[in-house]
């Protein structure tokens, strides 16, 4: 029986061009989501980018992902962060939401990474079945 990858979305080599530049579309459709939200009256500055992040670590790997977190920072800061469009000092309590955004996207990112991992070695049949079960004990 073949095994279907992720639902039939193609998955993309990592350290590739296409995974980066997919990075950095999904970090622009993330902004264009998150200023939705913020539009709405949501206070989460980085609410719409961590799902993508950890969508985009499955399909085109790690340092894609990576990047995509490095860019969101900086872009969070600028554009969602009050005053907007501009850099200024950040309080602590943005300075803790950025930390708190780091933190979970290395987790998430490491956690798609071994999705990700455990995908390939499925779908290679990497797992050997034998007729014992390992909770079998033949003494």
């Amino acid at each position: 029986m073949r095994r279907a990858g992720l639902f039939g979305v193609p998955r993309i080599r990592p350290w590739s061009w296409q995974a980066f530049l997919l990075g950095f579309v999904v970090v622009a459709m993330s902004a264009v989501l998150q200023g939705l939200c913020v539009a709405l009256g949501a206070k989460l500055y980085f609410a719409a980018f961590l799902p993508s992040l950890f969508v985009l670590a499955l399909v085109a790997g790690a340092p894609a992902a990576a990047l995509a977190a490095l860019l969101t920072i900086p872009l969070v800061w600028w554009a969602f962060i009050p005053p907007v469009f501009r850099f200024t000092t950040l309080t602590s309590a943005n300075a803790d939401s950025i930390n708190l955004f780091c933190l979970v996207a290395v987790l998430l990112i490491g956690l798609a990474d071994l999705c990700r991992e455990t995908l390939t070695i499925v779908s290679r049949n990497g797992f050997n079945s034998s007729d014992e079960s390992a909770a079998t004990n033949p003494q």
